[in-house]
């Protein structure tokens, strides 16, 4: 397989996508759907431009709220409608609202335990909509598809029951990642996937328990493939079949991997927490070889985004004084960091870091690597704050683990 080759046409695809951001923004303000876990390109990177920081005194506006539910997934943002999920009473549910009014459209649940182990539990995936229908992952390995504009069931699978698949110690966290006409799902030893069409699986990789990160899907010629952060390892496998192309050592204690694989060009940015560390890998013909590797970002719940060369993320675990870090993509080494936040999460958009802390505090900093510079903040939440915030069409949605969401108004 000629990977060098590949990556090098993933690079120009990459580049091409920078320019029109340029283009974006020198126009008007263009805003942007957030349709599944890190956005529409899958990198924790927003096209959206034009939205505002000059903040009142006590923040932006707050345009609504609801009660979701125990949990952590973050917001799928997608034709005017926003989906999120909670659990109640050992049942999770899927909520569509509709983004403008924060009006309940519909809400569907099935049965699924809260699986509060070392935390308050609750679903960690983020809702997929893709074609009209939404996807969603439960902590049991519950895989259903509803109708994104009724909420009707479509089919609903358990690969724990079905399949015989293991949970991981803290159960499943991995999004739905869809490519072409399969759902590729970071659980069993290497991976699985199903058909859209009916949940049926399409292939497996091992029943063995998985880790937590999501699938990273990335072109190797005519080939398309997914990266996937397994238990003891990072592997590329073949998306349409499962057969494993490449793989590399990435062993962390209590077999934690939660954050996703960055590929850019012919390399591969991967990052876990308990004092693991980072490296960059060179994905080549004959295998994997690390560029560096260091313990300078150190990523425990969520992952790192890549902007403009320059790799920006929480470095530390959560509960343990984490700092907001920036390194340079390619040497490793730290350009600042900041304390303060705690663990929290983070996404880009127009130049500038959307952060929530990790105990509520929103705070807009300039996406630069000379220094940290806050642009605009606001305390929003109140309580455990581990789920990335969403920037989609003006409106800035956060959560906590109660299940408080708020949407924000941050139009011009």
């Amino acid at each position: 397989m000629a990977v060098l080759k590949t990556m090098r046409a993933v690079a120009v695809t990459l580049g091409l996508g920078m320019c029109l951001l340029g283009l974006g923004r020198a126009g008007k303000a263009v805003a942007a759907d957030w349709p599944n876990w890190r956005g529409p390109n899958h990198n924790g990177v927003s096209s959206e431009t034009g939205w505002s920081t000059n903040w009142p005194a006590d923040g932006p506006k707050v345009l609504w709220r609801a009660s979701l539910g125990t949990g952590f997934a973050t917001m799928a943002v997608s034709n005017g409608r926003v989906y999120a999920m909670g659990n109640i009473n050992d049942n999770d549910i899927l909520y569509c609202f509709d983004a403008d009014t924060g009006k309940e459209i519909w809400k569907k649940s099935y049965p699924c335990p809260l699986f509060n182990k070392d935390h308050e539990g609750g679903p960690s995936a983020t809702p997929t909509v893709e074609a009209g229908v939404v996807y969603t992952f439960s902590k049991n390995g519950d895989i259903v598809c509803f109708r994104a504009d009724t909420g009707d069931v479509l089919w609903h699978r358990n690969i724990v029951k079905e399949q015989g698949i293991k949970h991981p110690t803290w159960y499943f966290a991995s999004s739905p990642r869809v490519i072409d006409n399969l759902i590729i799902l970071n659980a069993g030893t290497n991976g699985i996937a199903l058909n859209k069409a009916d949940g049926k699986v399409a292939w497996e990789n091992g029943k063995a328990p998985a880790s937590y990160a999501t699938a990273v899907a990335f072109d190797a010629g005519a080939q398309k493939c997914a990266a996937i952060m397994t238990a003891n390892e990072m592997v590329v496998v073949a998306a349409s079949t499962g057969k494993i192309i490449l793989r590399h050592p990435w062993k962390t204690s209590w077999d934690i991997n939660a954050s996703d694989p960055i590929v850019s060009g012919d390399t591969m940015f991967v990052c876990s927490g308990y004092n693991k560390g980072c490296a960059l890998l060179k994905i080549q013909q004959d295998g994997v070889t690390e560029i560096w590797r260091n313990k300078n970002m150190s990523n425990h719940a969520n992952s790192c985004v890549l902007w403009e060369g320059y790799i920006y993320g929480f470095n530390g675990q959560v509960g343990g004084g984490g700092k907001l870090t920036c390194l340079d993509h390619k040497t490793g080494q730290v350009k600042w960091s900041q304390a303060g936040l705690g663990t929290g999460s983070l996404m880009v958009a127009d130049g500038k870091l959307i952060v929530l802390g990790e105990s509520g505090k929103l705070v807009i900093a300039k996406a630069s690597p000379e220094k940290f510079e806050e642009l605009a903040s606001a305390q929003i939440l109140k309580g455990k704050c581990w789920t990335v915030p969403v920037l989609a069409n003006g409106r800035i949605y956060a959560r906590n683990a109660k299940g408080d969401l708020v949407c924000l108004d941050v139009r011009r």
